[in-house]
């Protein structure tokens, strides 16, 4: 495709390396002819970079296929996802699956973006519930300030919580930030 025919969210590849289009602008130089002013991100590293390209220079577009999985479980630094369609198992290293593993118990459903077969992107949900394994016990009459405490959740992931979080209560997490969001009831 050319570079005037881009859209943010796109996905291209450039030298060998997969990117998505963060942000693009029109750009017309001084004596020059315009130009794309282009951020792409990494799905590699998720590093970000500059590039200048011309209205007529040609990128090559990826087409990721965005399929639906299911994590299974993990074993040392392995972990196993399963296609809710046609129930094929693909093993991920703790390089493909980042921080992900911090947020899901078995059974939790996520969508994994594929490029020529192989996983390149993995999205996990927006948010979580885990029960709290681990906790300072509530201070009685600390109800007027807002002091929050370290919790431990069942994953092993730390949160802040409130002060009236018990052990056993399950609480919702934003996976996206990491942050207490609410108890949640059964």
């Amino acid at each position: 495709m050319r570079a005037s025919e881009m859209r943010k969210g796109q996905t291209v590849k450039i030298d060998d390396v997969l990117y998505t289009i963060v942000d693009y602008q029109h750009v017309k130089l001084g004596k020059g002819g315009a130009v794309y002013q282009t951020k792409l991100k990494s799905l590699r590293d998720g590093g970000i970079r500059d590039i200048r390209l011309r209205a007529e220079e040609n990128v090559e577009e990826a087409y990721l296929d965005k399929r639906n999985f299911e994590y299974l479980y993990s074993a040392g630094s392995e972990h196993v996802l399963m296609d809710l369609e046609t129930y094929d198992q693909i093993t991920l290293d703790d390089d493909g699956f980042g921080e992900g593993t911090k947020y899901l118990k078995p059974n939790t459903q996520l969508q994994v973006s594929m490029y020529e077969g192989n996983p390149v992107v993995v999205e996990l949900p927006n948010t979580v519930d885990l029960e709290v394994t681990d906790t300072a016990p509530e201070i009685k009459g600390a109800t007027a300030t807002n002091q929050p405490k370290p919790a431990t959740l069942e994953t092993g992931l730390v949160v802040t919580v409130p002060a009236f979080v018990k052990i056993g209560e399950k609480i919702r997490v934003d996976t996206r930030t990491g942050e207490y969001v609410t108890r949640v009831k059964d």
